[in-house]
């Protein structure tokens, strides 16, 4: 259940339990990734992690969180709107 945004799949259901995990599972080659107030749940390649303006987020999320991560998986301290423009700027390159 998700929908793919610039090679970006967002998933809507979150946290995982027994009930969902199986809609929550993350494909070969990608991460999870919670962003921005609501902690809206993306599935990004793992391509992404390489590029400097990705690894900027990366690094401010350690600042932010260190390792204790509030949702269990890495969190980016972002709205929303500004992750979609960061991804979809990845995937032109």
């Amino acid at each position: 259940m998700g929908f793919h945004i610039a090679g970006i799949v967002r998933r809507a259901s979150f946290p995982a339990t027994k009930a969902t995990r199986k809609g929550l599972e993350v494909p070969k080659g990608c991460l999870a990734v919670y962003v921005g107030d609501k902690m809206k749940r993306f599935v990004i390649p793992v391509s992404c992690l390489d590029q400097p303006s990705f690894q900027q987020l990366l690094s401010q999320a350690e600042e932010e969180f260190g390792f204790d991560h509030p949702m269990g998986g890495l969190t980016i301290p972002c709205n929303e709107d500004e992750f979609l423009n960061l991804t979809s700027h990845l995937n032109e390159m």
